[in-house]
């Protein structure tokens, strides 16, 4: 049985707009002129339990608000979603005990209290019985290595360290299911690897279904098995990496590091970008064979290393919504 059902799902927003300069804004205070735009238009999936699912698509496409419908902050204007058998705006207290959610550019922790007076306080909120508050608690504590900020005032922790205790405290109460909305937004390298090796392992060995929203394609290579694509309001695809990578074009990389700088050309391919003597070009494989591009370029350079890959997530996504505004 499904965790997540969306069937159909719409939601409108009223925006209010007003014309520049000084009469726009006369014009405004006089008779207020407002659009109305489509969040979502029509989104439908299904999430299965101990999925890790990739929710990705540029800004304003309907992610946030996807999320903010699943997890029962805002009321959608028509369709059906039902998340652990709840609606979740109707049925949101017994529904939030099952959930926890994570905004990257928010915080569940009270700013100006000690990390653990903001656990202990959202045991309390949840419910959780002692006991079982501290085992979770201090299994979180140990794995995500936050012993040294525990006595801390959130508001004097570093970006980093926030985003740890804030992914421990919507697990607290241990939920089946997790949302993260953008975790890693703004943090540093360091930072985003032990973020992410957490989710990881999070799905892995606890089963926990993540659904992560990101701007960072490194994070849905390096995490999700499954990834949806929404744009404008309505899913664009969904499926695996190599789905989606089919779906926009089939084509492959080989970088080449030679031993002397110099130009290369061939009638099958394109050179992508260079950087010295290392040189990235692009081909189609239902074109010429790799072995084949490799064999010809070998016999006219001098090659110190050579890999063929995958062309980077990041483009293809991007190639996908180039081509949903040509056909819009």
């Amino acid at each position: 049985m499904s965790q997540i059902v969306v069937e159909d799902l719409v939601k409108t927003y009223r925006v209010a707009e007003r014309r520049p300069g000084l009469g726009g804004a006369i014009r405004g205070l006089v008779r207020r002129e407002h659009r109305t735009v489509r969040a979502l238009d029509g989104v439908d999936f299904r999430i299965e339990p101990g999925e890790l699912v990739g929710y990705v698509g540029p800004n304003g496409a309907g992610k946030s608000t996807t999320i903010k419908i699943l997890s029962g902050i805002l009321v959608p204007d028509s369709g059906r979603c039902e998340v652990l058998g709840h609606v979740p705006w109707r049925d949101r207290v017994r529904y939030v005990s099952g959930i926890g959610v994570v905004f990257g550019q928010r915080t569940q922790l009270w700013w100006d209290l000690p990390v653990i007076e903001s656990f202990d306080l959202l045991s309390a909120i949840y419910r959780v019985e002692p006991e079982r508050y501290r085992r979770s608690r201090d299994e979180l504590v140990s794995r995500l290595a936050l012993e040294p900020l525990l006595d801390i005032p959130v508001r004097q922790l570093s970006l980093g360290q926030r985003m740890r205790c804030d992914l421990a405290a919507s697990l607290l109460h241990e939920p089946p299911l997790l949302f993260l909305d953008e975790p890693s937004i703004g943090l540093d390298a360091v930072s985003k690897l032990a973020v992410r090796d957490f989710i990881r392992e999070l799905n892995e060995t606890r089963g926990v279904t993540v659904i992560l929203t990101t701007h960072d394609m490194d994070d849905i290579e390096a995490l999700c098995r499954r990834v949806i694509v929404i744009g404008r309001g309505t899913i664009l695809t969904d499926g695996t990496l190599d789905d989606l990578r089919a779906r926009t074009r089939g084509e492959r990389r080989l970088i080449l590091d030679l031993v002397e700088d110099e130009p290369v050309s061939d009638r099958d391919a394109e050179v992508v970008s260079r950087s010295g003597t290392r040189v990235e070009l692009r081909f189609d494989p239902a074109r010429v064979t790799a072995t084949e591009l490799i064999s010809r370029l070998t016999a006219r350079h001098a090659v110190r290393d050579l890999f063929v890959e995958n062309p980077p997530i990041e483009e293809v996504i991007a190639r996908l919504y180039a081509d949903e505004d040509r056909e819009a």
